[in-house]
């Protein structure tokens, strides 16, 4: 099962998942790493669940169009969107920097709450 060792507002959270784990849909059913994960649409849509990837990048697929939409660039910087990837091996990986995002979430959407 993978290891997710997870940093946010300079603190470091670590958790075992169990193989062909998404954290978006984790944290959305309150399971590590809630309450401390930010998320939004689950789409790949807000980008609010993007991630610095630090170590495990090797295992993840290659960035799809969504990611490639969203993060642009950022992509070349190690970053993912979180809701895109579904966790096979360890990862650690960071929401420490501002939010990548640029747009408000609809009202009523599922957000996070760090």
């Amino acid at each position: 099962m993978p290891n997710v060792v997870f940093h946010r507002n300079g603190e470091t959270f670590v958790g075992e998942v169990k193989e062909n784990t998404n954290l978006v849909v984790r944290a959305g059913i309150r399971q590590f790493p809630y309450p401390n994960f930010l998320y939004g649409c689950g789409m790949g849509k807000c980008g609010k669940c993007a991630s610095l990837i630090i170590k495990g990048g090797e295992h993840l697929p290659e960035p799809n169009w969504k990611e490639k939409k969203r993060l642009g660039a950022r992509i070349d910087q190690g970053y993912r969107l979180a809701c895109q990837l579904w966790l096979t091996h360890d990862v650690e990986l960071s929401q420490e920097a501002t939010p990548l995002v640029d747009v408000v979430a609809p009202a009523g959407s599922a957000v996070g709450r760090p």
